[in-house]
């Protein structure tokens, strides 16, 4: 009669215990956006800046699982930098695709929770100023070099060359962290705020972000 009770005992605790965990999805979808942080030539050139992500991915357990995920960041220079550079008009972006491990963090705190992520990813860059053709005694600027302009053995840039848009592609991973908030709506979906370093490899120097973003994980 007490093995009896006893399995009762164990078979309710198991079955509660399952009822309080929050809901477990095989398959996840993530979208947000933030205030992007640059460093080296970002920072000289654009400074803080605005990023968005969006992606979807596959849980192998609660602890692990991986996503693809693109990103978007504004690569639109400072004021300043435009006018001292004669980059008027000038835009531009850097996006990105990436396959992302995420591992999260065994213990909770009530309804917030942590993980980690590493990725791979394809990075492009693009900046554009409306086009002209640079004239004798146009002078070379420092940001320049994000549009492949050539210069003669003095450091000028050589005449003739047209300035328009320019793309870069290149290889890069990225890292970080964040904290999330399970909410009791929306399929136990998460609120999330992540720090994320960007770092890609084009052909003119590192191209580094470190975007923080605020999104939904569901």
């Amino acid at each position: 009669m007490s093995n009896r009770i006893l399995a009762f005992v164990i078979f309710f605790g198991v079955m509660a215990s399952a009822q309080g965990r929050p809901a477990f999805n095989r398959f996840t979808y993530n979208g947000g956006i933030g205030l992007g942080i640059g460093k080296d030539d970002v920072a000289s050139y654009v400074g803080n800046s605005f990023n968005g992500v969006a992606g979807a991915g596959f849980n192998f357990s609660r602890l692990f699982g991986v996503d693809a995920e693109y990103m978007y960041y504004d690569l639109n220079f400072r004021p300043g930098v435009k006018q001292s550079q004669s980059l008027t008009d000038q835009s531009g972006n850097m996006q990105s695709i990436s396959v992302d491990g995420i591992v999260t963090v065994p213990r909770h705190l009530g309804k917030l929770g942590a993980y980690g992520i590493f990725g791979l990813g394809f990075y492009r860059r693009s900046v554009s100023v409306p086009s002209r053709v640079l004239g004798p005694g146009t002078l070379y600027q420092p940001a320049w070099r994000w549009w492949d302009i050539q210069r003669d053995i003095f450091g000028n840039p050589i005449v003739g060359q047209t300035m328009s848009s320019n793309t870069k592609d290149a290889g890069g991973f990225n890292f970080g962290g964040g904290i999330n908030y399970r909410l009791n709506h929306l399929h136990d979906s998460r609120v999330y705020l992540e720090y994320r370093y960007h770092r890609a490899y084009q052909s003119d120097g590192k191209t580094i972000v470190m975007p923080i973003t605020v999104g939904l994980r569901w």
